[in-house]
């Protein structure tokens, strides 16, 4: 049986304690987003709040970094929630088994993309919510909400990405080829670039999550913001498409629905318990945190936490 009171606080600082001497020992930050390289490898942090509101975090936690693809789980949630079941007609659900930006397989499938959480799927998802609306201002609205403080666009970050995404623009007019984009893939594409560049910290990022930890259900005022079926859905696809093509290593290893960034925060959630980010910017060979998977390892066996 697990103590229903653990130290949190205790744990974090352990955790930080240990990660600390091998910053800058391993990985390498994303140099293919030239605002991105230029952030230190040096740094980590990490966070988490439980269900019930506590809270607590260590190291570099209130330092805002690029959020990148783990904005692709905030997207699906708006999607879901506006467009239900029929969000799955032209997205599928499952694991890619191949790299995230990749052409070859979504030619294959002629313009279908595998899962939300790969490139072509989350492009795919910021069309319908183009469609809808304000996609721009309902992302940052949904973000602020769940984390209490006002949630930006690094506009520097956003220009980047909009300066070197060539394979993105090559994946969004291939869906429009094939017919599987409504929008401009250029309209798309913007909202795309400026959703991966938002800024928070390990701490707001945490607390954002906290829904999918409490059935579908705000983090601070208890409304329903998906259906408990739908965040168990939404957690279903972490586990099994949030960490690139480590998903796999991620289950065995950590155990934990994990969606990660090539800013290098990963956001972990222990459904009925908490939810928690991890930060540190060099990545690994398949674009996820280096430090940030060991920490969330060392966060695991320290709690007993996890899904299995």
């Amino acid at each position: 049986m697990l103590p229903e009171i653990m130290d949190f606080q205790g744990i974090l600082d352990d955790i930080n304690a240990q990660i600390r001497p091998l910053l800058g020992t391993g990985g390498r930050v994303a140099s293919y987003i030239p605002a991105l390289a230029r952030v230190s490898p040096h740094q980590f942090g990490i966070a988490l709040r439980t269900c019930d509101g506590q809270e607590a975090a260590a190291g570099d936690s209130a330092t805002p970094f690029s959020i990148q693809s783990m904005s692709k789980v905030f997207t699906l949630t708006l999607a879901i929630r506006s467009l239900g079941e029929t969000l799955w007609h032209r997205i599928g659900r499952e694991p890619s088994g191949s790299p995230f930006n990749s052409l070859v397989q979504l030619e294959t499938e002629r313009g279908i993309p595998r899962n939300p959480f790969i490139n072509a799927g989350a492009i795919a998802v910021a069309d319908r919510l183009l469609t809808q609306g304000d996609a721009k201002a309902e992302i940052l609205g949904l973000l602020s909400s769940l984390c209490g403080d006002s949630i930006r666009i690094d506009p520097e970050v956003a220009q980047s990405e909009a300066d070197t995404g060539f394979r993105n623009a090559a994946l969004a007019n291939f869906m429009k080829g094939f017919g599987t984009l409504d929008n401009d893939p250029s309209h798309v594409l913007d909202v795309y670039f400026n959703q991966c560049a938002i800024a928070m910290n390990c701490l707001q990022v945490a607390r954002a999550a906290g829904y999918l930890c409490r059935d579908g259900a705000h983090p601070y005022d208890g409304s329903p913001l998906i259906s408990e079926t739908q965040a168990r859905r939404v957690n279903a696809l972490m586990l099994t498409c949030g960490t690139y093509d480590a998903a796999g290593e991620f289950a065995f290893r950590i155990g934990l629905p994990c969606k990660s960034g090539v800013g290098g925060g990963i956001m972990a959630v222990v459904p009925d318990r908490l939810s928690l980010c991890v930060w540190s910017p060099a990545l690994d060979p398949t674009g996820n945190s280096h430090l940030g998977r060991l920490a969330l390892e060392l966060f695991v066996a320290r709690t007993g936490l996890s899904v299995f």
